[in-house]
């Protein structure tokens, strides 16, 4: 019966979204790095663009340099210094709107699944605002350029969703900027996790994988707070992670375009993007032994990198295609009957506090 209730909830989940380009429309706008110092922007459009180019995610079309007029063929690629994060404006030569893109996934030389949650489309027909809110996994391998990068962004918060053993084993990298965290122990939180690996077939374990997800809408509670609060105080940009970025992190993703009003195929989407974003190699540090045997966790980590088993991400769908995340909001519907009203009783976040958000994270 969960199964079935988890399957009617979700939607259709396609990879890429494709809208059709009609004239006075911008549509499927994306930003690729396809070399260290050179960025390709793609875009459709039945009339003309004018592509130009800003250094800040909130810069005006008029500050902008323009770096094509009326482009028809609908890419562009672009020179950029290494290490740098460009924006970009779309504008539409017939209606004058004006689309703003950047990369989402922001590769640097050891890390992993660092993404932006700009761009999507959100509540009022806006779409989030680039450059404000930040996902991650681990940074406890990123190197002095890639702590100047991400310091180059504005990070004014970073939240780490890890458990106590985790933040000891492989600490994050990005000192000075104000830290936040919620102590517990991975070990209680995988109690729940009721499956035996070695005497189980991999679909199962699998699904007894994703059947944990029932539970983060509790576990993560004091976390989920910690950000929103953080969102609602304005400080600047907010970064949040976990070891991977990929669980504890996307269901705190969901939380929060759930709460901006982005459609729940769009999260989906964003969701499954961890796959091909992680890069495990970065998320913890090597285990010597003694580190290893410092605790259970650190030991089932050492063991994992002895095994091959942090060489790749694995899907984060069961065999039907399903994500793990839908189990996630088939609790929240079921206990709290949306994701609103958990928010509102849980989180404490008010109808105010919803279009404060809105208003400072969608323009």
């Amino acid at each position: 019966m969960r199964k079935m209730m988890i399957r009617a909830a979700l939607v259709a989940l396609p990879l890429t979204m494709s809208v059709a380009a009609f004239a006075g429309t911008i549509a499927d706008p994306v930003v690729e790095r396809v070399a260290p110092d050179k960025l390709a922007i793609r875009w459709s459009d039945a009339d003309p663009v004018d592509l130009l180019q800003t250094d800040r995610p909130d810069a005006a079309i008029a500050s902008a340099t323009l770096l094509s007029a009326r482009d028809k063929d609908g890419v562009q690629e672009v020179q950029v210094a290494p290490g740098t994060r460009p924006y970009f404006l779309l504008r539409d030569s017939k209606s004058g709107a004006v689309t703003r893109v950047a990369e989402r996934v922001l590769v640097m030389e050891q890390s992993s699944n660092f993404r932006d949650l700009g761009g999507y489309p959100a509540a009022g027909g806006k779409h989030v605002r680039w450059g404000r809110i930040y996902r991650s996994g681990g940074q406890a391998m990123l190197t002095p350029a890639d702590v100047a990068q991400v310091k180059a962004l504005g990070v004014a918060n970073l939240v780490d969703l890890r458990s106590d053993e985790e933040r000891l084993f492989a600490p994050t990298k990005l000192d000075g900027i104000p830290y936040n965290a919620v102590g517990y122990s991975m070990a209680a939180m995988m109690s729940g996790m009721k499956f035996d690996p070695k005497n189980m077939d991999p679909a199962k374990q699998v699904e007894a994988y994703a059947g944990t997800y029932g539970n983060m809408a509790t576990q993560l509670k004091p976390q989920l707070r910690i950000v929103f609060a953080r969102l609602l105080s304005k400080d600047g940009p907010l970064l949040y992670n976990c070891s991977a970025g990929q669980d504890r992190t996307g269901f705190v993703s969901a939380m929060i375009l759930s709460a901006l009003g982005v459609p729940r195929d769009v999260i989906y989407r964003d969701y499954v993007l961890s796959t091909p974003s992680r890069r495990p190699q970065y998320e913890v540090p090597p285990m010597s032994d003694a580190v290893a045997q410092s605790s259970p966790i650190a030991g089932m980590f050492a063991q994992m990198q002895k095994g091959g088993a942090m060489a790749k991400a694995n899907p984060l769908v069961l065999p039907d295609g399903t994500p793990f995340l839908t189990y996630a909001f088939a609790e929240i519907d079921k206990r709290w009957g949306s994701v609103d009203a958990y928010l509102a009783q849980e989180i404490g976040l008010t109808p105010v506090d919803i279009a404060a958000l809105r208003t400072t994270y969608l323009e």
